[in-house]
């Protein structure tokens, strides 16, 4: 029996979905590299970020400034939390769609895909916006665990939507 077409919009949401699952996952994956990772390499990638917070939190930081949203301390945190996950769930929407209409995005279980988040988002955009320092600045262990999170990311994004029908 062939596979029944999916939908744009069903595929949107099953996408949706699964990059929230998938941010979830990375950041299971990712915070655990941190904890093992040595205690110079925390200080040096700790001493690099602007005003001290992650890519998130700035570009949180940047939105919140920029409309002039009264926010502090924890409403901030809220919004970098919300920021975090929107950069997987916008691309896990946009990657539900697309993973099977466009040729080699879907390659390897998502891995092509989370491999481009990671390079795009992490290795280029952060630095271009001005939400990291440049990839050089960051030890060699950064770059690894960014790596790694992505694919996971990417790997869960892809599984989620085969599991949710897509």
């Amino acid at each position: 029996m062939a596979k029944r077409a999916t939908s744009i919009r069903g595929d949107l949401i099953r996408g949706a979905v699964a990059g929230g699952v998938g941010t979830w996952l990375m950041d299971q994956v990712t915070t655990a590299m941190v904890e093992s990772s040595s205690a110079a390499d925390r200080s040096r990638e700790a001493s690099v970020r602007p005003r001290g917070k992650d890519p998130a939190a700035n570009l949180a930081d940047t939105i919140i400034d920029t409309l002039a949203i009264d926010a502090s301390g924890e409403r901030r945190a809220q919004a970098a939390a919300a920021v975090h996950f929107g950069l997987g769930i916008v691309p896990g929407a946009a990657y539900g769609v697309l993973r099977k209409r466009v040729p080699l995005l879907g390659a390897a279980q998502g891995l092509v895909y989370g491999a481009l988040l990671f390079a795009l988002n992490d290795e280029y955009l952060n630095t271009t916006l001005g939400l990291a320092a440049e990839p050089s600045a960051y030890p060699a262990s950064s770059h690894v665990r960014g790596l790694a999170g992505h694919l996971v990311l990417g790997a869960a994004t892809d599984t989620i939507c085969d599991v949710l029908g897509g």
